[in-house]
């Protein structure tokens, strides 16, 4: 951790996907909404979805174009069940995969819950200048994939290198080809 360097907020939108949870029943919304606000960021939208890939797909993308929305985190639907669409959904969107998170989810799901790791499609990417990731509905998966990987990225103080360093860069290419 570099302490010359100011801590910046970003902006997160948590998404929720299922067909049963609503505001007092999603656990892992809540405990995500605690963790970004915890560590000095700012929660800009929070909903909940049905398992529709239309449904996800509409919200993504309407955050997406957000300015005060830098970072997306979706939680369930990354199971193998028929209802699991979520990763399909993020996927169709992404501009770049962020390969390395799913290694690193699995990596850090495995020494928590064994081969059973192995169900899980956790995925992340980036499009139009947002990061995405894709994160199981459990709120231990969810606390496991903020406190092991997320949070460190999202802090500009993580050294050598974090997210939010490259945040400005990311459409570096869509300026370039507009100047």
């Amino acid at each position: 951790m570099n302490t010359d360097r100011e801590f910046i907020p970003l902006g997160f939108g948590v998404l929720t996907v299922s067909d049963t949870r609503n505001f007092s029943s999603d656990k892992s919304g809540a405990l995500l909404e605690n963790n970004i606000v915890q560590a000095g960021h700012k929660l800009v939208k929070r909903t909940i979805v049905p398992d529709e890939k239309a449904d996800i797909q509409r919200v993504l993308k309407g955050w997406i174009n957000l300015e005060t929305v830098d970072v997306i985190l979706t939680t369930g639907g990354t199971g193998l069940t028929g209802r699991d669409v979520t990763v399909e959904a993020h996927s169709e969107l992404y501009e770049k995969k962020i390969n390395a998170f799913e290694v690193l989810f699995s990596f850090v799901s495995m020494k928590k819950i064994g081969m059973s790791a192995i169900q899980s499609r956790a995925c992340a990417g980036v499009a139009a200048g947002t990061f995405l990731f894709a994160l199981p509905g459990s709120p231990s998966a969810c606390r496991d994939a903020w406190d092991q990987i997320l949070r460190k990225q999202f802090d500009y103080r993580n050294m050598p290198c974090n997210f939010v360093e490259i945040l400005p860069r990311l459409e570096e290419n869509q300026k370039r080809k507009k100047g």
